[in-house]
């Protein structure tokens, strides 16, 4: 069978072979039976789950309904805890394989095409923090830092006393009243379609003076489409003399593994090629699997000066993975907030058409240092404000990253109706919804 693996918050597609003893059963068969899914799932978890050694003996299969729900209780109920008693992982899933490998191989899903938050602890205060290029959402005019007024002729304040926002988004078509930014309102129905991410929405390049020139690229996911659009932008940035970098990673909730390791090669392999990148590392009965990964010059790697890292409550996994393995060897700061904490990842083990992704290694940086659940800290705080699109001159994650470059110092950090709360991408990373409080969610991935 194939094991995916992934550092996202769930999921990946960098394929090898496992052992055939989980081979998941096929559709048509008994085997893909109720109870021999949640028997698969079980099993699988005493296998690879990386906190294997906290399962008890003797889980009874009987007393789940589904294997999805079998997998989300077993690994938070009996799975590592937090000082405060939450569970630490709730990113362990089963989920619809097609799906899967549309999302982490094509950036494909279906659903409206933007990203939300709530604002200021204001239930009923929810913007667009982004819109899917050519999306339905985008195609209706929706746009960053629009409000919700309501859906479908019901205000957001009645949404949220009964079923919550995320369950109005469930319809095939809504009809969006939407306030923009300069207090007008509009009206739109709009009906979920397939929605292609654009991993790298925005590069620059900055002339910051004194004959340094920096590059700037958001990614916005870890596919694999953005592997050779990679290949381009940091193409750009060498013709261009670029010196530092800021690389935008604060709606970037994770994906692929071999995507994350690739973004390496181009920021750090130029001065580094062979050294150690990270470490991956398996539970105490699978040591076996435990990897190194190196640097490997490309063509297009970077002679890097200095790293900047724009980061959110939203930036998790492979994103934490890179800013983690990079430290060691550069200048690297962190702007905006704090990261979520993610420095574990999944496999993917195929069955019945769906998959499951346990949580089933950690990552190091060449220090050994991970372990990071409480997120990699903020060097310069910068708040997220949905009045400035993203990348812009006026963008106050952009003023301070490049204050910092120009002067070694961080910007005063203004407290203003303008600072958001640290958010979560709840869509791209497919946790448990019942994670984080404050976070993004998306309308559906």
């Amino acid at each position: 069978m194939r094991i995916l693996i992934g550092l996202l918050a769930i999921a990946a597609l960098a394929a090898c072979e496992g052992d055939d003893e989980f081979a998941g059963p096929q559709t048509g068969t008994s085997a893909c039976s109720n109870d021999g899914q949640k028997q698969f799932v079980l099993d699988s978890l005493y296998a690879w789950y990386l906190w294997n050694d906290l399962l008890p003996a003797g889980i009874n299969i009987a007393d789940y309904a589904s294997p999805e729900v079998l997998v989300r209780d077993v690994t938070r109920i009996f799975g590592p805890q937090d000082a405060n008693g939450n569970p630490v992982d709730r990113f362990s899933s089963v989920g619809s394989a097609q799906a899967d490998a549309e999302f982490f191989g094509e950036g494909k899903f279906e659903g409206f095409g933007f990203s939300y938050r709530t604002v200021d602890d204001a239930t009923d205060d929810i913007r667009l923090s982004r819109v899917f290029s050519g999306s339905p959402a985008e195609m209706a005019g929706l746009a960053r830092g629009q409000r919700f007024v309501s859906l479908d002729g019901r205000s957001i304040a009645e949404i949220q006393a009964n079923e919550g926002i995320g369950a109005a988004f469930s319809n095939g078509t809504v009809v969006f009243e939407m306030r923009r930014i300069d207090g007008s309102v509009f009206s739109s129905s709009i009906t979920k379609d397939v929605v292609t991410i654009d991993p790298v929405p925005r590069t620059r390049i900055i002339d910051a003076g004194n004959g340094v020139m920096v590059g700037y690229l958001e990614l916005s996911q870890f596919i694999s489409t953005a592997n050779p659009m990679l290949e381009t932008v940091f193409a750009d940035f060498i013709e261009a003399g670029v010196d530092d970098v800021i690389i935008d990673l604060r709606y970037n909730g994770g994906g692929l593994v071999s995507t994350a390791n690739l973004l390496g090669d181009y920021l750090g392999a130029f001065a580094n090629d062979s050294l150690v990148f990270s470490k991956m590392q398996f539970n105490a009965d699978r040591v076996d699997d435990n990897s190194t990964e190196f640097f490997e010059r490309q063509g297009n790697s970077i002679d890097l000066g200095r790293l900047v890292v724009i980061a959110s409550r939203g930036t998790a996994s492979a994103s934490e993975l890179v800013t983690n393995s990079l430290t060691p060897y550069f200048d690297v700061t962190i702007v905006g907030d704090n990261t979520f904490g993610k420095p574990v990842g999944q496999i993917g083990l195929e069955f019945c058409e769906k998959i499951l992704r346990p949580t089933s290694f950690k990552t190091v940086n060449v220090l050994d240092e991970g372990d990071y659940f409480d997120g990699l800290s903020v060097d310069c705080v910068a708040a997220d404000d949905l009045n400035f699109g993203v990348g812009d001159d006026d963008d106050p994650n952009m003023i301070a990253a490049l204050t910092y470059l120009n002067s070694g110092a961080c910007p005063a950090a203004a407290a203003s109706a303008g600072q958001f709360k640290p958010v979560f991408d709840a869509g791209v990373e497919k946790p448990d919804r019942r994670g984080p409080p404050e976070r993004e969610f998306a309308d559906a991935y």
